[in-house]
């Protein structure tokens, strides 16, 4: 008998579960879907190692994050439905029904929504994944070529573990509050509004006024302070303790916003008098100031969850593209290696603190060393052992090549850099651009590198050679952004460099970025060199750092066969008269540096899509579901405006201005909150490159003001109809 009236109730009472069940199927569809992706990449052709264990635990993990947020979301819902069914429970009580049946029945209810939303997300979410499969493979630029339906029991059982547990939440919210409410106020909670809470409106502008300043403050410190991704090792503990307090500023002074928000409005509409007693605007400031009381903390809340979810998808789609953007510049060549030599410090270091016994063998590099003839395989110095145990003569691929030496620009033996990029700045009246913030860039100043290896590194990519003559140089770099601009800055404007007690005029006017990189990277190799005339470098005699060699395959062969033929390789160390000068560093194809990149684009992005879509979601619908409870609350203020002659058109315009209120106060906030944390964010990457956000803010906000948009007409659309019926009691009567 309880389970048919329960059924007949969730028929009946289906417009007030509507939200309830939509955000419901939403979250399950988006949980399972998401939490696919092991498989989806599986399916995508993916072949990389461990990909899929790490991407599946990621997701899987922050689903918990985001279930608590849905949980939120789900109690605010439950609230609007208990809100507009008091009445009908306490009905029940008056003819007899004990609360304990009272509770089963809406334990009832609970478990037939639950189990209808759980039912179609998860139908849903299957047919997402599929889809989401395509998706995958255009992300990770893969074909794939055996597509076949999949049903993950991992998602399952994951999305379902999430679903139980806001379940339970909301059954123990719903218990709660028929067995502590009496029965007079179920009987009479339609013709009660919720309690209004007011505050002094001095106090409430005071608090407002705090919020301000606090935000503003924390805004001030973040531009200056940035980050503490860019601070040094001996200033970390201190750069995060000032960070912490930043954010501690800005989430205090969001909710003292909207805690004196209601002050602040009913004062500033009752300096504008012909705007304060004009229709119902009177009315409608009250309305707001009452109500804007008691959700100012859910307010704060929306608003730090939707600058999360802006700034998460904007700058994780934004660092994605810059990433894919410049790869054709950070890797020119098929395959590179590099070789690092040792300098004062790094002996100093490895004898004291690395490996003492082998420091013996070790030796300050004095010059640097042909390294294409430890690719010709001879004697030892080249060992590709794969699975066959085939050795393999990496110079067998190897076409055309150039070795680009580099050098630290003072003398072996010193310590003091020549060209540094303070005392450049210092030169051209500049501040030291924020990418060098915390870096070591003055410590070891700009690398110098021979013109005839920097011409024939132009001459392989195609580009005419440049004429550095004995008294000129070349600044090159290849992150771009503000590094590139300030060497073209520098150039352009006729500044000398000193080096070795020679004084050297720009041989152009632009900084070169286009064949700068002297390896294959994710984020550029090059942060920084001076070319110079060989015969010049010649007689400075300056201090190694590292040489790089840059190979291109044979013409005519495969890409992928030279790729696998040299995927093993390991180098013997170099010795010279006995003696180590150095040791091997990154050894790199350009196919495996775009997967790489190709890879981790498909990850920032999932977990950007992933984040942004849920919370922008959630902070709708729970903007949705307060106004929906709003008009509930104040059924019967809108049926006396009726009841003394304001037509309909007016309380609709006074429903409109409040919802817009609540909607847009948050919005802004959360925007305002986006743009400067971006800010800071574009300055902190730029040293990679110049980073174009521009696109993807536009279309980012386009998205969330579609969805803000989109919940606020569905809202306003219900709460004229609730209005409507709420005036039609009074004719009815």
């Amino acid at each position: 008998m309880l389970c048919k009236l329960a059924w007949g109730n969730v028929r009946r009472a289906g417009r007030d579960y509507l939200v309830y069940l939509l955000t419901l199927t939403l979250g399950v569809t988006v949980f399972y879907a998401f939490n696919t992706i092991s498989m989806q990449v599986d399916i995508a052709g993916i072949d990389e190692e461990g990909l899929a264990q790490v991407m599946g635990s990621m997701l899987g993990d922050l689903t918990y994050f985001l279930a608590g947020v849905m949980a939120f979301l789900m109690v605010y819902a439950n609230n609007f439905i208990m809100k507009r069914r008091k009445k009908e429970f306490g009905l029940y009580q008056v003819l007899g029904m004990g609360r304990g049946r009272v509770a089963t029945i809406m334990a009832l209810e609970t478990v037939i929504v639950s189990v209808v939303a759980f039912v179609a997300g998860i139908v849903l979410g299957v047919g997402l994944s599929q889809l989401m499969t395509f998706f995958t493979a255009s992300l990770f630029k893969t074909q794939i070529a055996n597509f076949h339906f999949f049903f993950s029991v991992h998602a399952f059982n994951l999305t379902l573990v999430c679903m139980l547990v806001m379940f339970v939440l909301t059954l123990l919210l719903n218990l709660r509050a028929v067995r502590r409410t009496k029965l007079i106020e179920l009987m009479g909670a339609e013709r009660r509004n919720e309690s209004i809470k007011t505050r002094n409106p001095w106090i409430a502008i005071a608090i407002f006024a705090v919020g301000v300043v606090l935000v503003g403050v924390a805004y001030y410190r973040l531009l200056r302070d940035g980050f503490p991704l860019t601070a040094t090792d001996s200033k970390l503990q201190e750069a995060m303790s000032q960070f912490g307090i930043t954010t501690a500023m800005v989430t205090v002074g969001t909710f003292a916003l909207f805690w004196g928000l209601s002050g602040m409005l009913i004062k500033l509409l009752q300096s504008l008098r012909s705007v304060y007693w004009r229709g119902l605007n009177m009315f409608t400031v009250r309305q707001l100031a009452a109500k804007v009381n008691t959700v100012c903390f859910s307010m704060g809340v929306i608003a730090m969850l939707l600058f999360l979810a802006i700034t998460s998808v904007t700058c994780g789609m934004s660092i994605a593209n810059v990433m894919n953007e410049n790869l054709e510049r950070y890797n020119p060549v098929d395959v590179s290696q590099t070789y690092v030599y040792y300098t004062p410090d790094t002996l100093d270091y490895y004898k004291e603190y690395v490996n003492p016994p082998e420091a013996d063998r070790m030796v300050l590099a004095d010059t640097t060393v042909d390294l294409y003839p430890a690719w010709h395989g001879k004697g030892k110095s080249v060992d590709n052992n794969d699975e066959t145990g085939k050795k393999v003569n990496i110079a067998d691929v190897a076409g055309e090549h150039v070795q680009i030496d580099s050098y630290l620009s003072y003398p072996l033996g010193g310590s003091n850099p020549s060209v540094t990029p303070s005392e450049m700045c210092k030169t051209m009246g500049e501040k030291l651009p924020k990418a060098f913030g915390g870096s070591n860039a003055d410590a070891m100043g700009l690398f110098v590198t021979p013109a005839s290896q920097y011409n024939k590194l132009r001459q392989m990519m195609g580009e005419e050679p440049v004429h550095i003559g004995h008294d000129q140089y070349l600044l090159t770099c290849d992150m771009g952004g503000e590094l590139v601009d300030m060497y073209t800055k520098y150039m352009a404007g006729g500044h000398a460099l000193t080096l070795g007690g020679h004084e050297l005029k720009p041989a152009t006017d632009k900084s070169d970025e286009d064949t700068a990189a002297i390896a294959n990277s994710a984020m550029g190799s090059n942060p920084g060199t001076v070319v110079v005339a060989d015969e010049l470098l010649s007689q400075l005699n300056l201090q190694p750092y590292s040489s790089s060699l840059l190979v291109n395959y044979k013409q005519g062969m495969d890409t992928t066969e030279a790729d696998e033929s040299i995927k093993y390789t390991v180098l013997d160390n170099l010795l010279v008269d006995g003696k180590e000068p150095g040791s091997w560093g990154t050894f790199i194809t350009r196919s495996e540096m775009y997967t790489q990149a190709a890879q981790m684009n498909g990850l920032i992005s999932y977990l950007a899509i992933y984040i942004g879509f849920v919370l922008v979601v959630a902070c709708a619908a729970i903007l949705s579901i307060q106004q929906l409870s709003n008009v509930a609350d104040g059924s019967r203020s809108y049926r006396v405006l009726a009841q003394i002659g304001c037509d309909d058109r007016q309380i609709r315009h006074s429903v409109m201005a409040q919802q817009a209120v609540f909607f847009l106060f948050p919005l802004a906030v959360g925007l305002a909150h986006s743009f400067v944390a971006l800010k800071v964010i574009i300055e902190l990457v730029s040293i990679f490159g110049n980073m174009s956000i521009g696109g993807t803010v536009s279309l980012t906000c386009a998205i969330f003001l579609a969805a803000c948009g989109g919940y606020f007409l569905v809202t306003y659309l219900m709460s004229t109809g609730m209005v409507r019926a709420a005036i039609a009691i009074r004719y009815s009567e």
